[in-house]
């Protein structure tokens, strides 16, 4: 399954996102999401599953949106939430949890495995934040393995 992860795109849907995600067969937005707005262009490429972020828990769109997410794709267990400091000790540690857990909030995109659970921060395909890129992923999740790649959207 193709699935695209983005994060932290505070209100701008930029046309490379858009271009990068064609194609996905699921979206995930890992929060401070911005507009609604944002959400209604990505559900014309593919279904959405997000989260708040910190910039949109007081929005009244956003009403309804959780802070947190545990769902399952291709076999997967997926925990989905903006920050990753929210999740308490030891919470993912061992499988656990999650086979895979997805943030964002630093803008700084990683792709890491610690025990058995891996983690995905997708950065951030918004505005530019001080020197780091702009940028999502793009996630192939097969029942033996997952594949990621993550896409710079702006050359510089």
């Amino acid at each position: 399954m193709k699935v695209g992860v983005i994060s932290d795109t505070h209100g701008l849907l930029r046309p490379e996102a858009v271009r990068a995600l064609a194609g996905v067969e699921q979206i995930i937005h890992a929060g401070d999401i911005g507009s609604v707005e944002v959400l209604m262009e990505l559900a014309k490429l593919a279904p959405v599953t997000a989260v708040v972020g910190n910039v949109d828990t007081q929005q009244p769109w956003a009403e309804g949106i959780p802070e947190r997410r545990q769902f399952n794709l291709v076999g997967w267990r997926i925990t989905l939430l903006h920050d990753r400091a929210q999740l308490e000790l030891g919470e993912c540690i061992d499988n656990e949890v999650a086979d895979l857990v997805i943030s964002g909030h630093s803008h700084r995109p990683q792709w890491q495995q610690a025990g058995g659970t891996r983690w995905l921060n997708p950065g951030s395909a918004g505005r530019r934040r001080f020197n780091l890129p702009i940028c999502l992923a793009l996630v192939e999740l097969h029942e033996t393995g997952i594949e990621v790649e993550i896409v710079d959207l702006i050359a510089e």
